[in-house]
């Protein structure tokens, strides 16, 4: 990978000027009370979202966090659900009106239809 130096180099050659010693401030920093939160809420959502074979949605979820005694906000529910990728299965069936097969050969156009125009209102 690059070193510290390259990064800082770039970095203000961009107009942005930052010291070494910020580069390694931040890199060293622990981690916000939100991020260790968020780590300890993601594996009870993810055991929540497991444990009902992956229909539970967002409110769902939350209600079940409540249930067993962990206050969260619903926001935070949603947010982390995504980051995580999961999803609630939808009730009802898509609505597929079309299956195509890109095998079978089109027909040829018999009225052949031109729909280029030259200017606004012409076909």
């Amino acid at each position: 990978m690059f070193g510290v130096e390259p990064i800082c180099t770039v970095l203000t050659s961009h107009g942005l000027k930052i010291a070494t010693s910020t580069y390694y401030a931040a890199k060293n920093r622990t981690p916000s009370a939100r991020a260790v939160r968020d780590a300890e809420l993601k594996t009870q959502i993810s055991r929540v979202h497991a444990d009902n074979f992956g229909v539970y949605g967002v409110r769902k979820v939350w209600r079940q966090l409540h249930r067993e005694g962990i206050p969260v906000a619903r926001c935070t529910v949603a947010r982390l659900m995504r980051d995580l990728g999961l999803e609630g299965v939808r009730r009802g069936k898509k609505v597929r009106t079309t299956v195509r097969d890109d095998g079978h050969e089109r027909a040829t156009d018999l009225l052949r239809r031109d729909f280029t125009a030259s200017r606004p209102n012409e076909r």
